[in-house]
């Protein structure tokens, strides 16, 4: 049957879409979600119990007042935590429309959450009631208006009994015309009710982002303490009458595992453990020509006894390893081991795989660069010839050192390989074995950093190593915790066998102190070198690095008379590892506040984290970065960013603080003096005393 018009009754009877499909606005704009990491194309990262700072940018027509949460959802879909947000705080708020808040996933796997705006029926109540009754305009219109806004409020059955009992007192008296005005606005108003409104909001006109993937991984992905050592080099000895050496091995390096551990350390990370090359082995301080005795750099790897699935023999066995990891697994450590994908000349590959090499057109292999700088110990493997064969081969010797109980692998140089690679190595080994943690050792510029983030990698070298400043720390704090902490989380490494910077050449033990400070309690994560806390600074000249390096040679050193001595900084850095395990704000990453001093070499910023059970920890750093003197300063504190409860104040506005280092208390203020002898005491590591509720 067709109508006049032409138009069939049964598509006259189909029910039209409505005005608003297709859309991409809904009822209010939510716009700029953050951490959204490409348009949520890649997740970003978190930690269980890890303060997420979510974002964005909502706003609505007229004068009625919005409302902002964050949704938290598990990995099944559920929802887990509603959090209100609240205007961004100083310049992002100002007239932004800007909204923060603090989600907290409390497990691992790929969780999601999402933003909701809504019509703020309480809060546009409460400013049109203030206004008007103020001004005597429609007030018993707007006493009326909020008691049945708090009775419909009280009928919700989604409420708890407790709650709906003090929005029906409230809703009560407001109605009550016996009594003043004033005294029915002031129960609406009161704290009571604004306590179950914040927590439970009446809303209505719901408007939803996007769902955004937040994939939270476990606490060695983003926080940890480590440390550095050549297995060979622990319990190294040399003849004096040949100097020739006998190496360590895995067996007298299992004997430094307990002052590792003693130190408060989480992870015990090694350079390669595998064959070294003969064939252009570089001798002592990177010469080109190596004597009989001359270990070789163990990131030249490969030889005839085997390459990257092989043990150098010096070392031990596959048995006395697995002997090693579980003495470290023992006294709470967790082995982390180098992947370095480069080959000496002699390794097997170059025999068996030539392709996965770049061979030059007079037929050689063509070793590292990176020009002034040669490498003619290590070929760089090319991933363009034979893309799958050698990806496989590379996943097989991971999983190899996975199953020998390795679970975090340091990557050497990840950014002279292909992006993609790494994306796809990642996601096989954490597919085949869920919760291997990678460290990219990127020292490369920031798109290469970043994307290497993005495709998976947990942590990464940074820059700290060459920030040293009060204006260079203080922009790179910044940096890390709110910048890019999405995708990049930064592992501060105070040195490395690669890096001794004129920082720590010149300053002193002061310089040492100073860096294991700001490390250990601006970033989540942080590492040592062996040697550090023996104040080794000797530079072998024209270079920023050790002189006698470790890399070509044994180095033994005299733990024990360091210690008798007391030429150690070894109970300092015990000291700073108990603080960051006693105190959760330092374990997280997004919660650091740059605050002002007065002084350019003094640094100051906190950390604040509010636990499950409602008790807040909050940390505040003062640190005198002149290696060479004693500074004063007013540090000027932003106090809002301390949350900090009228119970906490004394009578004249004050807080107390006690010096986690010198075991000091003192109470501050908004303003403070400080005065910092970096030869005595360079830092105050200041905890904010809470009174209990």
């Amino acid at each position: 049957m067709t109508t006049k018009s032409g138009t069939s009754a049964a598509a006259k009877q189909k029910p039209k879409g409505r005005i608003t499909d297709g859309l991409r606005f809904g009822r209010f704009p939510i716009t700029a979600v953050q951490p959204v990491v490409e348009g949520g194309k890649f997740p970003a990262k978190a930690l269980p119990g890890e303060g997420i700072v979510v974002g964005a940018t909502a706003f609505r027509e007229g004068h009625d007042q919005l409302g902002v949460s964050a949704v938290l959802l598990d990995p099944k879909g559920k929802e887990r935590q509603r959090v209100r947000l609240a205007p961004a705080r100083g310049e992002r708020g100002l007239g932004t429309d800007r909204w923060e808040g603090v989600i907290t996933p409390s497990g691992t796997g790929n969780w999601t959450f999402l933003i909701e705006a809504w019509h703020d029926r309480y809060g546009t109540w409460h400013h049109n009631a203030e206004v008007k009754v103020a001004a005597g305009i429609d007030v018993e219109l707007m006493l009326a208006e909020g008691s049945a806004l708090l009775s419909d409020a009280a009928a919700d059955a989604s409420r708890n009994a407790s709650d709906r009992r003090t929005l029906r007192l409230a809703a009560s008296i407001l109605a009550n015309t016996a009594l003043t005005d004033e005294e029915r606005l002031a129960a609406g108003f009161g704290p009571d009710v604004a306590d179950v409104v914040q927590r439970q909001p009446i809303r209505e006109l719901i408007a939803a982002s996007e769902q955004y993937p937040l994939f939270v991984e476990r606490d060695l992905a983003g926080r940890g303490a480590w440390y550095e050592f050549f297995p060979r080099s622990e319990g190294a000895v040399r003849d004096h009458s040949t100097g020739a050496w006998t190496s360590g091995n895995f067996r007298t390096a299992a004997k430094r595992l307990d002052a590792v551990a003693a130190m408060g350390f989480d992870v015990l990370y090694m350079p390669p453990i595998h064959p070294i090359g003969v064939q252009h082995r570089k001798g002592p301080n990177n010469t080109l020509i190596a004597g009989p005795h001359d270990p070789g750099s163990p990131w030249a790897i490969g030889a005839k006894e085997g390459g990257h699935d092989a043990i150098h023999p010096d070392l031990g066995t596959f048995e006395d390893f697995d002997a090693f990891v579980a003495r470290a697994n023992e006294l709470g450590l967790e082995v982390a081991l180098d992947l370095a994908l480069q080959a000496a000349p002699d390794h097997p590959w170059v025999e068996t795989n030539p392709e996965w090499f770049t061979t030059r057109v007079d037929g050689s292999i063509a070793y590292a660069e990176n020009p002034p700088k040669k490498y003619q110990d290590i070929y760089p493997l090319n991933f363009d010839n034979d893309p799958e064969g050698l990806s496989k081969e590379i996943l097989r010797i991971v999983l190899l050192w996975v199953s020998h109980g390795v679970r975090i692998f340091r990557v050497d140089n990840p950014h002279t390989k292909p992006v993609w690679f790494w994306e796809w190595l990642i996601a096989q080994v954490n597919k085949k074995a869920p919760g291997v943690v990678f460290l990219a050792e990127a020292f490369t510029r920031p798109a290469m950093m970043h994307a290497l983030g993005r495709a998976g990698f947990q942590q990464s070298y940074t820059y700290f190593t060459w920030r040293n400043t009060k204006k260079e720390l203080e922009t790179y704090f910044h940096e890390v915790s709110h910048e890019s902490a999405a995708f990049f989380r930064p592992n501060f490494f105070v040195n490395t066998p690669d890096i001794l910077t004129e920082y720590l050449q010149f300053g002193g033990p002061a310089a040492f102190k100073i860096r294991a400070a700001l490390a250990s309690t601006a970033s989540p994560l942080w590492g040592v070198y062996a040697g550090y806390e023996l104040y080794e600074h000797v530079a072998r000249p024209g270079a920023e690095e050790y002189i006698d390096n470790e890399k070509f040679e044994f180095k033994a050193r005299d733990w024990d008379a360091a210690a008798e001595s007391g030429r150690t900084l070894a109970p300092y850095i015990t000291r700073l590892n108990g603080i960051r395990h006693a105190h959760p704000a330092l374990q997280d990453l997004q919660n650091l506040t740059v605050h002002h001093s007065t002084d350019d070499a003094t640094v100051v910023y906190s950390k604040h984290k509010t636990l499950p059970d409602g008790t807040k920890d909050t940390i505040i750093v003062v640190v005198n970065v002149d290696p060479h003197g004693t500074r004063e300063s007013t540090v000027s504190l932003d106090l809002a960013a301390l949350e900090l409860d009228p119970q906490d104040l004394s009578p004249n506005g004050g807080f107390t603080v006690d010096d986690l280092i010198s075991g000091e208390s003192w109470e501050w203020g908004e303003y403070n003096y400080v005065r910092l002898d970096s030869h005595l005491e360079p830092a105050h590591i200041l905890s904010v005393r809470r009174m209990p509720k």
